[in-house]
Formats: structure tokens, C-alpha cells, sequence
């Protein structure tokens, strides 16, 4: 584990003991909140010059597991530091007097708030440290913090630190902040990608077309919405000055209604809705350009560069699976609820190891999952969660050894209620937006065209054969989703004297000359 910290953490440790050792970090995945809090935790314990109890609270036993890797990495040094690491969650039942305790929230719920008040009558001190916190706002997982009101004799031995990169608005921000302590630090993605924490990264949003048959399917369910809602509008007018997610939830209310004609068009309107969206994810293009976009990114392979693909449903992460296992025998690989815990793991494992390049998951490895190090992100189908895509994004921009670039695909079908863009900003990323063609599965991009056919007419012109115009046009291919055709000059003669092959060679000559003037 890298141990020295970014400005950004350093400044944040002041904020935190600046706020009395108590408060929430919102930080962008990948920027470094468990390196973070370990540190708090190491210099809280030096400023007190006594020992710290750390009890440490995650979502999920992968996470567990997760911290208890980072945990032995931070701790190595010291003589018997294994023996200093207790978890409660996924079968282990270690005592809590372990100097560092693990819970899952499930095992942390009936037991963590008595062994904290226990803790703090005796007259030790607390570091309570909660990840992904933006779990622990509903009623149940409230319970972990059930001691507050009876520790104020010991108020000055309790310390707090809650992380997240996407703190909720509203009522449960405000209950987060009371449990916990206010935010007393915010590093988003546009400072993240100025101050080079996560690695560089560029977005490619890809237009995609229904066929024809989809089209007419989609443009029929818009119609008979509009109008079911025109009619439930005349009943309820204050519909309409309601937000999207304000309106979806009063028309799930009206399915209740006393009234039966009202209850009828509402249920109807969401039945349309939940089949408009399907229509909208399994789209038969979307398949397509995945295929044809691995193909291109697969020419021009580099060692360790790895792919995630993201769905939204279960079906269609299978489907693909197999398309894309014909094409790479043994080097893909699947992660969805239905897989079951043992295979998921073994996946993840097999992924992390290099032998999988390519990892197809569903919604399920969004947080709470200790996903390895990718630097290509496929978003095979949108979310309109702004978590989601927070998340999703930062499972590739980690910053790692020989990484140069991370590169996003974010595809959309034109012409419905898909949002075109994956992020509102990118702070000095750049975003790049193609169009996919499923008749001759190409990618279009103007400025990219232009130059690739001027080139093409140089060669032509200098007397290039068939041979080598072919070759020429399938490392053009390659290169039409990918970025590297802004690669300064220099950068891309030290591609070409390091090029693993012929092949290889090849295309940074083509990216070379695509950026000469």
C-alpha cells in the first residue's frame, strides 16, 4: 500500500482534527479514503499518546476483506500485527478487543454500540470509522450508533470518521452529519483529475440506432404514455410541477388509489414505463458495438490493460458472455447475483491475476465490492443514478503503475429518454462523441475520419501497395475509439521505438502520422 499521502489527505487530516477528530470525507473513488483513514487513525493515536480502539464498519464482506488486506499492508512493519485484526461478518467471530475491528453492518447492528459504550466507561478511547456511510442512514443500520446519547462523561475519548463518495442530500445527509459529524472535507473528480490523484482519463459517448422494429415498439409505448399521463394530469394536476423522481414516486402512490380508474392508469403508465426502459437496455445494437468496440481496443492490447463492462441486466451480461468468450476462449469473465458467491470470488480472483482480461458485471459490483484494477470502463447500458456513475467510474481511474490512460465508453440509444452524457463534468478530461454503425459495426467520429482519409490518399499517392493500405486501415480501425491519435509527437515516437511488434509498430506509425500536420 502506498503510504505517503496526497496534499489533498493532508489537508483534509487538518480539517478533521481541526473539527475535534469527528466528521464525513466525500471523496471520489479511487482517490485514497482507506489510506486516509488509516493515517487518522495512526496520528489520532500519536496526539493522544495512549492507546486507540479503531472499529471499522463496511456494507459488505468483500469490503471486510478489503480493509483487512489494506489493514496488513499498513501495519506490516510492526511485530505481530495480524494479531492486532479482528472481523465480525462472512463467518469470523473475533473477540472485540482487537486493537482493529472489522464489522459488516449486519453483524455490527446489535452488537458494535454496546461494545463501543462498553469501551469508552472502562476509559479507552474510539476511533469509529465508517465506510461507504452513505448506507448507514436508514433506520436499521442507525442502530450501530445507539451509544451517542449516553456517552457524554466520555464524549472527549470519541472520535468518528465517515467516507463516501457520493454523501445523500436531504434528510439522510442531515442524519449522517449528526451521527457522525459534519463534512469536513470535499475532493471531487475535477480537482482529482487537475492534482493527477486518478489517473487520466478520456470519455467516449457512442450513439447508437434502434432497428427499425425497436423504433416503431418505442415510438407506440411514448405515445400510449403520454397519453395515460394527459389523463391522470386532468385528475392530479400537481403532477405536473413535480421533478422526474417527485412524479415517479406519487404515480407509485396513485397504484394504490381508492379510486379504481386512477389506480388502473397508474399502474398501466408504470407497466409501460419499466417496458419502454427494457426495450431501451437490451436494444440489439448494443451487443453489437460491444463486439466490434472489444474487437478495436483488443488489436492494440497493452500487458495488464484490462477490461469492465457494466450492465443493467442479468440476461444480457450472459448473452454477451458468450459472444465474447468465442472471440477471447478463457480470458472473459461474468459477475452478477446469479452466479453465486463462490464463482463471483473466484472470478474477481482470476481477474485480478491478469488470466481474465475482460470482466462482465451487472449492477451488484457497483460499490461494496473489492473489484481489481481496470483501465478500460464499457457502460453497456445507462443508469440514471449519480452513484452509480460515480462508482462505475471510479473502478477505472485508480492511479497504477504503467497505466497511462483510462478510457470510459459510455453508450446510448438516440432519440429516447437515455441521457446522452455519462457525467454533467470532467473536469480536464476529454470526452470524445462517436456514432456506431451495426450495418458495418463501424465508429464514426468527423474530425477522426478526416484525417484517417487524408492519410490514406498520402499513402495512395506515395505509391503504397494493397497490402500495405489494408494494413493501414485496420490500424486506423483500431484506432478510431481510442485517443491516441492526440498523442503528442514524441509521445508517440516512443511508442514506436518500443512496440512489441510488427503490428504494433505499425499503428503508432498511423496515430504518428495522423497527428503531423
Amino acid at each position: 500500500m502506498k503510504k505517503e499521502l496526497y496534499p489533498w489527505q493532508e489537508t483534509c487530516l487538518k480539517h478533521w482534527f481541526a473539527n475535534n477528530g469527528r466528521g464525513i470525507v466525500q471523496a471520489v473513488t479511487g482517490s485514497g479514503k482507506t489510506l486516509l483513514a488509516l493515517t487518522a487513525a495512526q496520528q489520532l493515536e500519536q496526539k493522544l499518546k495512549k492507546p486507540l480502539q479503531v472499529k471499522i464498519v463496511v456494507p459488505t464482506s468483500s469490503l471486510m476483506w478489503q480493509w483487512n488486506r489494506a489493514l496488513r499492508e499498513f501495519l506490516r512493519p510492526c511485530d505481530g500485527y495480524h494479531k492486532n485484526i479482528g472481523l465480525r461478518g462472512d463467518g469470523c467471530k473475533s473477540s472485540p478487543d482487537h486493537k482493529y475491528m472489522i464489522y459488516v453492518i449486519n453483524s455490527a447492528r446489535y452488537e458494535l454500540a454496546r461494545q463501543i459504550l462498553t469501551e469508552l466507561k472502562q476509559g479507552n478511547f474510539v476511533l469509529l470509522i465508517a465506510d461507504e456511510c452513505h448506507h448507514y442512514s436508514s433506520g436499521q443500520n442507525q442502530l450501530i450508533f445507539e451509544f451517542l446519547p449516553y456517552i457524554k462523561e466520555n464524549e472527549a475519548q470519541f472520535f468518528s470518521l465517515g467516507l463516501t463518495a457520493t454523501l445523500p442530500s436531504g434528510q439522510a445527509g442531515k442524519d449522517l452529519c449528526a451521527l457522525l459529524g459534519k463534512k469536513v472535507y470535499t475532493y471531487g473528480m475535477s480537482e482529482a483529475s487537475a492534482s493527477h490523484t486518478v489517473s487520466k482519463y478520456d470519455v467516449f459517448h457512442i450513439e447508437l440506432a434502434f432497428r427499425n422494429d425497436e423504433r416503431n415498439t418505442y415510438d407506440e409505448l411514448t405515445e400510449q404514455l403520454h397519453l395515460i399521463y394527459a389523463k391522470l394530469l386532468q385528475r392530479h394536476p400537481i403532477l405536473e410541477d413535480l421533478g422526474h423522481k417527485e412524479r415517479f414516486e406519487q404515480l407509485r402512490q396513485l397504484c394504490g388509489s381508492s379510486d379504481p380508474q386512477t389506480a388502473q392508469m397508474a399502474a398501466a403508465w408504470l407497466g409501460l414505463t419499466f417496458k419502454r426502459k427494457n426495450l431501451v437496455c437490451l436494444a440489439s445494437a448494443r451487443m453489437l458495438c460491444v463486439g466490434s468496440l472489444v474487437r478495436r481496443l483488443a488489436d492494440q492490447w497493452t500487458p495488464g490493460e484490462r477490461i469492465l463492462i457494466f450492465g443493467e441486466r442479468i440476461r444480457q451480461a450472459d448473452d454477451l458472455y458468450l459472444q465474447l468468450s468465442a472471440q477471447y476462449p478463457g480470458r472473459v469473465g461474468r459477475y452478477h447475483s446469479q452466479m453465486g458467491p463462490q464463482a463471483n470470488k473466484n472470478t474477481l480472483e482470476r481477474f485480478r491475476s491478469g488470466d481474465l482480461r475482460i470482466l462482465i458485471a451487472c449492477k451488484s459490483i457497483d460499490e461494496g465490492i473489492d473489484v481489481p484494477d481496470a483501465s478500460i470502463g464499457i457502460i453497456l447500458s445507462g443508469t440514471s443514478t449519480q452513484r452509480q456513475r460515480v462508482q462505475r467510474l471510479g473502478r477505472i481511474i485508480r492511479r497504477q503503475e504503467g497505466k497511462n490512460r483510462a478510457l470510459l465508453y459510455y453508450l446510448h440509444i438516440e432519440g429516447t429518454t437515455e441521457e446522452s452524457f455519462f457525467l454533467p463534468e470532467h473536469g480536464e478530461t476529454r470526452s470524445f462523441d462517436l456514432k456506431f454503425c451495426s450495418e458495418d459495426q463501424s465508429f464514426f467520429h468527423p474530425a477522426y475520419e478526416a484525417a484517417s482519409e487524408t492519410y490514406i490518399r498520402k499513402l495512395w499517392r506515395r505509391g503504397a501497395d494493397k497490402k500495405q493500405l489494408r494494413e493501414a486501415r485496420h490500424c486506423l480501425q483500431a484506432g478510431s475509439v481510442r485517443s491516441d491519435w492526440l498523442l503528442d509527437l514524441s509521445d508517440a515516437e516512443k511508442r514506436i521505438r518500443e512496440a512489441a511488434s510488427v503490428h504494433n509498430r505499425n499503428y503508432w506509425i498511423c496515430m504518428k502520422n495522423l497527428k503531423e500536420p
